[in-house]
């Protein structure tokens, strides 16, 4: 395991805004992964911006830190769980599903 990979892990079990739950990333309903995280990120008490955006920060930067080492299928689903954020916290969708 190189320095960024123990980086990014690091930020995503310990981050200064949210709490996750365990395995989060790896749920298979989009709409889990994004329950969860809206969960996170409402119950946080150390968060530096607004819960919508804290959860779609995070989840953002582990498809990010993941890159070509995440599979489509569980990329597509995290790409999913954008859009239950969304939905959950009434903003509208940002890439409609076909």
């Amino acid at each position: 395991m190189d320095k960024s990979e123990r980086w990014s892990q690091k930020v995503t079990q310990s981050s200064d805004a949210l709490d996750l739950e365990g395995g989060v990333f790896s749920l298979e309903d989009p709409r889990e992964i994004a329950q969860s995280l809206k969960q996170s990120a409402e119950e946080s008490k150390r968060r530096k911006s607004d819960p919508y955006r804290s959860a779609m920060s995070m989840l953002t930067f582990y498809i990010n830190r993941a890159g070509k080492q995440l599979p489509a299928e569980q990329k597509e689903r995290l790409e999913q769980a954008k859009d239950e954020l969304r939905v959950l916290f009434g903003r509208s969708q940002k890439h409609p599903r076909k």
